[in-house]
């Protein structure tokens, strides 16, 4: 019994995994609830099939790209943004009218686009870091505000199609973009049947060289890391965590393609998100300037005692937030090939929800983009499920309204028997 409680012991070390990936195991057993259920209740299951598993991508797709900007403004202290919704209709009916209305080709209208959502976010970002007015203020006139001026830009319509070349940018999928004839045979596919046995082979292999690509990358870049850090005399996770961790995520990617490559490949917007969370992971944790939210976040005052300039790095923060929101726009308008008076709505909600469910506390200076990205992947296997199962629009709000609660009462909880 006495190895047993031991630091390093086997029990330490399996309560140490439940602890940091208490999330992802969470999620893990929701899809096979989910699964089980889909078998007892309907007779037959697609949880894991390769189609809703690339539905699940699709439809969350905005989600995950709010969520690391919206966990970068709750990170300096439980602040939210509650505008993001709005951003993207603004965004949206902008972008439709220039591409759709005015045939822009389609770089320049999204550098505008893009430029809208920064500006929106600068105005945003300056009342809250210069002026000292509550982001819960200057957010919510800004949920009103974009929301009105994007009914304006519409004049109450809703602007569709969009061209062709621009939804193969952001809802397509990548082996049809390096491939010409692989988009025409799917379009034809589309129209006349399933693939052929060709089509899908392609497809499967030009996916499963891409994932094993990335794993490669994966597995060198954390072996380095973790070198370096050793060298440097930082502190690392066990060589046993380090291990499994490293056979484990290449294991989950690589189940992911085959799934994936078993339908289209992977979509073109998995790229985006991908680049997004890389990017802002490495941001919030390995750059200075990251590393300052989260000193905001446990103590502003000492932060600023410190040398931290506290009001740039809020500007910063919802600045960033305004210019993903007008990624998320983009995507989108894509996905629903239209802009419409009603996009947005609840967004704001649903990115909130994704990173307190991902770990984020309710008072800032903790939480990890991989994080909300579990957060937000819970959330979208909540409506994918009980939307297979046919539960009604209105239970399902409820189960994620409690969901959300359930996760910051644990947070709240937890930080109290921290400090006892």
């Amino acid at each position: 019994m006495a190895e047993n409680t031991r630091a390093g012991s086997p029990l330490n070390f399996t309560k140490k995994l439940l602890k940091d990936h208490t999330m992802l195991l969470i999620l893990v057993v929701v899809m096979i609830m989910f699964q089980v259920l889909q078998i007892v209740l309907k007779g037959s299951a697609t949880m894991f099939t390769p189609s809703n598993i690339t539905n699940i991508i699709l439809q969350n797709s905005y989600v995950l790209i709010l969520a690391a900007g919206m966990l970068l403004c709750i990170l300096t202290g439980g602040n939210i943004d509650l505008s993001v919704g709005s951003v993207v209709c603004l965004v949206g009916a902008i972008g439709g009218k220039l591409i759709v209305d005015a045939k822009m080709p389609i770089v320049p209208a999204i550098i505008i686009c893009l430029l809208v959502g920064l500006l929106i976010g600068a105005w945003h970002g300056a009342f809250i870091a210069y002026v000292h007015i509550p982001p819960f203020i200057v957010t919510l006139s800004g949920m009103l505000l974009w929301r009105g001026v994007a009914l304006i830009v519409l004049d109450g319509l809703t602007i569709s199609p969009f061209p062709q070349k621009y939804l193969n940018l952001f809802a397509s999928y990548v082996p049809e973009v390096f491939m010409p004839d692989l988009l025409n045979a799917s379009q034809a596919e589309s129209l006349v049947g399933p693939a052929t046995d060709k089509l899908k082979f392609i497809r499967l292999v030009t996916t499963m060289v891409i994932a094993a690509v990335i794993c490669v990358v994966m597995i060198a870049y954390s072996i380095k890391s973790r070198a370096t850090k050793v060298k440097k005399g930082y502190e690392v996770t066990d060589k046993v965590s380090f291990i499994l961790r490293l056979i484990l995520i290449p294991v989950v990617v690589l189940l992911v393609c085959w799934q994936l490559g078993h339908h289209h490949g992977i979509p073109t917007v998995l790229v985006l998100i991908a680049a997004v969370v890389v990017f802002y992971s490495y941001y919030t944790q390995n750059t200075v300037p990251g590393r300052y939210l989260y000193a905001i976040g446990g103590n502003a005052k000492a932060a600023k005692l410190s040398g931290v300039n506290t009001d740039n790095v809020m500007m910063f923060a919802y600045t960033n937030m305004g210019f993903l929101s007008a990624v998320a726009a983009l995507v989108c308008i894509a996905r629903f090939n239209s802009a419409a008076p009603t996009a947005g709505q609840s967004y704001e909600m649903d990115a909130i929800g994704s990173c307190f469910i991902g770990g984020a506390s309710a008072y800032g200076g903790t939480g990890t983009i991989g994080g909300a990205v579990v957060g937000a992947i819970f959330m979208g296997v909540l409506n994918n499920g009980m939307s297979i199962l046919g539960i009604d629009m209105n239970w399902q709000q409820a189960v994620k309204g409690l969901v959300l609660l359930l996760a910051v009462i644990f947070d709240i909880v937890s930080k109290q028997r921290n400090k006892k």
